[in-house]
């Protein structure tokens, strides 16, 4: 005799239900706690900007956490502390007044710098005193800064070869290309042209960018390039700047010049005038001849013979006459 089948309504055995709770067991997993992360709000940032150290599947019996500057949990290197049960936020050495923390354990970093580039170090005390550190990292963009093109000239002459290059400062370095009179050229942080013509003058720009984000600088240099040379095969700049060199000179010795002349022409003036002093107007080196004398009582007849004697002036020879009486026999 066959036993009865078992109805659909009818009630589970202990076997079925011992078989249920295997089932069950078997099937079923307790959930884990999800591993606490860190990421950056953007993740690349431009210098000059805010950006978030963001964290994710904090614990829910968080009792602190601490974050520090680099790899190392080292004291100097803390940023700031925060204390759940007093809500305490405290800076740390390696705080520079622009770092914010919240509750959640996120990081706000305002005003980056390229300084901020780096790892940053979230540990984690939880109410049983189990510790756990987890990094975030900081990915800032310097510049690029507005670029520089070298050499300084903006001459050439027919024939020669243009050798231009650009320069920035920018992290991650950046990537340079060149437009010629509005047409593109290959990208390349240098350019070489050899035997230019007249027509490679013209307008040169430098376009330097970082790739990721949508920062850009450029810089326009004019270059002219000169087919008028002299006889002497310099180019007319350099004649012109020579040219104006020799003006300059012969400026500074025409002014030399007047100056001694005005010096040289004071001491002569002067001398005239100390000449003046010792020979009067009034003939010279003869005394005169008082009005007052008469005939009757001049000496006896003598006769005079001029003498001539030479005085040396120091400043020309001048000849005077000097009359000596003498005695001659009648």
């Amino acid at each position: 005799m066959e036993p009865p089948s078992a109805s659909p309504r009818a009630g589970r055995g202990p076997w079925q239900e011992l078989l249920l709770a295997v089932s069950l067991l078997t099937c079923w997993n307790p959930p884990t706690t999800a591993q606490v992360t860190v990421e950056s709000v953007p993740p690349n940032a431009a210098e000059g900007k805010d950006v978030l150290l963001r964290v994710l599947n904090l614990p829910g019996d968080l009792l602190a956490y601490h974050w520090f500057r680099g790899k190392s949990v080292e004291t100097n290197n803390r940023i700031v502390s925060y204390v759940v049960n007093t809500q305490v936020i405290t800076p740390g050495h390696a705080h520079s007044g622009r770092e914010t923390a919240y509750p959640n354990g996120s990081l706000l970093f305002q005003n980056i710098t390229l300084k901020d580039t780096g790892y940053y170090t979230l540990q984690i005390i939880t109410n049983d005193v189990q510790v756990e550190q987890v990094r975030g990292q900081l990915r800032v963009f310097h510049g690029p800064d507005t670029p520089t093109i070298s050499p300084s000239d903006s001459y050439y002459h027919l024939g020669g070869n243009l050798s231009v290059s650009c320069h920035a400062a920018s992290n991650p370095p950046a990537q340079y290309s060149w437009l010629i009179n509005e047409r593109p050229q290959p990208s390349t942080q240098e350019l070489f042209i050899p035997n230019i013509t007249v027509n490679d003058g013209g307008s040169y720009t430098c376009l330097v960018s970082i790739s990721g984000t949508c920062l850009n600088k450029t810089t326009v240099k004019t270059i002219t390039v000169s087919d008028k040379r002299s006889t002497t095969g310099l180019p007319v700049g350099s004649i012109i700047g020579i040219a104006l060199g020799v003006l300059i000179g012969v400026a500074l010795m025409a002014t030399l010049a007047y100056f001694l002349l005005c010096t040289r022409t004071g001491r002569a003036s002067a001398w005239h005038d100390l000449r003046q002093l010792w020979h009067p107007a009034s003939t010279p080196c003869h005394a005169p001849v008082s009005s007052s004398t008469s005939p009757a009582s001049l000496p006896s007849p003598t006769k005079e013979v001029p003498i001539y004697q030479e005085l040396q002036h120091p400043d020309t020879s001048i000849y005077c006459q000097i009359n000596h009486k003498a005695e001659v026999a009648s």
